[in-house]
């Protein structure tokens, strides 16, 4: 499996609709964030009736000898809220141990610029992974592994200090809460040689204030803090190959159409004509998904068409790149990347022939 490839549509996804143009939190497409790929808590997601799932269920076939060892890896971001506090007194020092020691007087705001830099309360985002040892299938065999894995919460603090005269006159505040995600995988040997694979993956968080009122517990916002955000499955196999979903052969077409995914959706990955690597990914996309060459870099918006989003950026106003370029470190680099593009690069963004082949002769 060429890994890199791999690698990088998995991050695209990962990445998805993180912030979509015009990348500034004002903007109504940025205020409810995170629509692909969440595990929510389950009591939060009973609150809903299950329209938001609390697990995430890929299934698929794989042709393999006995010695075949499947990997799989799984992948989501969690949340880190980032809070903005202006200190009613500025300080020259904040205390070492912010668990004994007690804290300047501060209040939240909304946003606080300190000598032309705005820092604006926001969202961001962590990281993680899950990679499971090495799976052996064997034929005529069922198997069932459990395993939950906890993410641990915490708040960080960083003092905003004053160029001028160096005292703290701010602080940023990021808080994340504990998760735990459960993950169950069963491999199911059909017939020889050919198994069924599923792999479940539940948000097993306890959900905070349970006990709290009925509004809280359904508090989105609240929910999404304690979620797996764009979460999806990277498996791989050394000595057998995955079967297609979308394309199946004819003798397998029944068996692949009982598979049930939920949430989610594996395709083939990696290079064409490759079958040892498959993706299964909460967008849908099609076998071998790619990167185009000619795309700089990240936009948090797969479907859309580099160029266009490029030229949009640049018709900004002054006054919403300012805010673009203080909202997040990765707005920050989009704006950078297409301010500094060079005009060759941009006319490799307006097309591209692929996939030249001459026309049958007698046919129009």
């Amino acid at each position: 499996m060429n890994a890199k490839l791999v690698e990088d549509i998995a991050n695209a996804v990962l990445y998805e609709g993180y912030m979509l143009y015009p990348y500034r939190p004002s903007s109504v497409k940025n205020r409810q964030r995170w629509n692909f790929g969440v595990v929510y808590p389950r009591a939060y997601s009973e609150m809903q009736r299950g329209a938001d799932s609390w697990f995430m269920q890929t299934e698929c076939i794989v042709t393999g000898s006995s010695s075949a060892k499947l990997s799989i890896k799984v992948r989501f971001l969690q949340a880190i809220a980032r809070t903005i506090g202006e200190l009613d007194t500025p300080v020259d020092n904040w205390p070492a141990d912010l668990n004994g020691g007690e804290e300047p007087d501060f209040r939240i705001v909304g946003s606080l610029e300190v000598e032309g830099r705005i820092l604006q309360t926001w969202q961001e985002a962590v990281e993680c992974e899950i990679v499971l040892p090495p799976i052996s299938l064997s034929d005529g065999h069922f198997s069932h592994d459990s395993s939950v894995h906890n993410f641990p919460g915490g708040r960080e603090v960083e003092p905003v200090r004053s160029s001028i005269n160096g005292r703290i006159v701010g602080i940023i505040v990021r808080t994340k809460e504990p998760l735990a995600a459960e993950l169950d995988v069963i491999a199911d040997s059909l017939s020889n040689g050919l198994h069924k694979i599923t792999v479940r993956v539940s948000n097993a968080t306890a959900i905070k204030n349970q006990d709290a009122s009925r509004e809280t517990i359904a508090n989105r916002d609240l929910a999404l803090k304690q979620s797996l955000l764009s979460a999806h499955t990277i498996l791989s196999i050394d000595g057998g190959e995955f079967v297609s979903l979308i394309d199946p052969p004819a003798s397998l077409k029944e068996i692949v159409a009982a598979c049930k995914n939920v949430g989610t959706w594996p395709v083939l990955a990696g290079e064409a004509g490759q079958r040892d690597g498959m993706l299964s990914s909460p967008i849908i996309l099609y076998d071998y998904p790619q990167i185009a060459p000619e795309s700089p870099g990240d936009l948090f918006d797969g479907t859309e068409i580099d160029e266009i989003l490029a030229l949009r950026i640049l018709t900004l106003s002054e006054n919403e790149k300012q805010e673009m370029r203080h909202a997040d470190e990765r707005s920050r680099q989009i704006l950078e990347r297409t301010e500094s593009m060079p005009v060759e690069h941009f006319m490799k963004l307006h097309g591209v022939l692929r996939g030249l082949r001459q026309a049958d002769e007698g046919k129009q």
